[in-house]
């Protein structure tokens, strides 16, 4: 069985050493190259990457690898994993592709529908050029689509390991639509992130096909491997702001971020959370300069400790949420540490880690008892 697995990237990243993965460096036409192997040779394109994300790297795969049996696509820091939780082996998947036509990342389950969903976070007249599209294209195919715009699953990624005429197969129904889209959309009126129009419907797309094609396709889970570029460069300039305790300037400059990448805070953006704290300690010291006009948090400690710092917090404010009233005893370890952030600090972390108001007031009363003070219930 000959397989090859594309690593699609548009920077430098530690490649897995398994042969099976092969790093392809999407949007080469545009941009520095980094070394790996490009998808502007051949048919291609490349230069289209600022619409198309990691379906350049689809594409050239389609048009230019003649030689495989299988193909798999994933990204520099997002790969399938198997059951175990590690990236498949070549041996692992021999057996798997005998038994199902695709290998893809699992389902998700919204808490609203697709159709909302996308017109939350992006344009809603694209998805009805979509739609108009594929009525034309593929009339048989369009009733099915529509009802699952109105439910709420959807795939992610672009990911997918399958034999290489299937793969050709979708991306000879994929890339028809965005060609026949592109005449009747303003997408150079975009920021650059939803500019990638076509690499966020495309991710749905393939869902409703494997359903269409009535495919037999096994659903893995996505591991992440490193911290986003952007997400690290984020964080570390919000603590340039802390250290000057230029709260508003955090948070002007997280708004300004967020505004140009919606998903920042995504699990998959924010792997570790650490972006998540940040905003804690914005709340945080606000809440502190409008009760006693002083900030009490120490916002010159190393980023790490700072962060390790709130970590704790939290966990004790998790634990406190799942006590249910039989609240634990406190050690004066815990209760030392508790005692070096302010009333509001606490009672933040509360709101945020013990949802249920009743027994947040609880927690409330048993923290103030214990630590002399008053904890408010926001």
């Amino acid at each position: 069985m000959k397989i090859q697995i594309f690593a699609m990237t548009h920077k430098t990243f530690d490649t897995p050493p398994d042969p099976l993965y092969v790093s392809l460096q999407v949007g080469h036409a545009t941009h520095e190259d980094l070394g790996y192997l490009a998808d502007d040779t051949g048919d291609n394109i490349s230069a289209k990457n600022c619409y198309y994300s990691e379906l350049t790297g689809l594409y050239w795969v389609w048009k230019n690898v003649k030689d495989l049996d299988y193909v798999g696509v994933c990204h520099y820091r997002r790969y399938l994993l198997n059951d175990a939780g590690s990236i498949f082996t070549r041996a692992q998947l021999a057996p798997l592709l005998k038994d199902y036509d695709m290998i893809t990342s699992k389902c998700l389950t919204l808490n609203f529908s697709y159709a909302y969903g996308f017109g939350e976070n992006h344009t809603p007249e694209d998805l009805a050029a979509a739609g108009q599209v594929i009525a034309k294209l593929y009339p048989d195919f369009y009733p099915l689509y529509a009802k699952r715009l109105q439910e709420n699953h959807t795939y992610f990624g672009n990911m997918m390991i399958c034999s290489k005429p299937l793969f050709d197969e979708y991306c000879a129904f994929l890339f028809p639509i965005f060609e026949a889209m592109h005449p009747l959309l303003a997408l150079d009126t975009y920021d650059d992130y939803h500019k990638r129009l076509y690499g966020f419907i495309s991710e749905f797309l393939l869902m409703v096909w494997c359903e269409y094609r009535h495919l037999r396709v096994k659903e893995c889970k996505v591991g992440l491997i490193g911290e986003k570029k952007e997400t690290k460069e984020t964080v570390q300039k919000l603590f340039t702001y802390f250290r000057k305790e230029d709260i508003a300037g955090a948070k002007a400059y997280f708004l300004s971020v967020k505004e140009k990448r919606p998903d920042i805070l995504m699990e998959a953006s924010d792997i570790d959370g650490r972006l998540h704290l940040c905003l804690q300690i914005i709340s945080t010291c606000e809440f502190e300069l409008a009760s006693c006009q002083k900030i009490q948090i120490d916002l010159h400690q190393p980023e790490d400790v700072l962060l390790a710092a709130f970590t704790k917090l939290n966990h004790i404010s998790t634990e406190l949420s799942f006590s249910k009233g039989q609240f634990p005893a406190m050690t004066k370890t815990d209760r030392d540490f508790l005692k070096t952030f302010s009333p509001d600090a606490i009672a933040i972390s509360l709101r945020l880690y013990c949802p249920d108001d009743a027994h947040r007031k609880d927690c409330c009363k048993y923290l103030s008892q214990k630590l002399d003070c008053t904890i408010p219930c926001l």
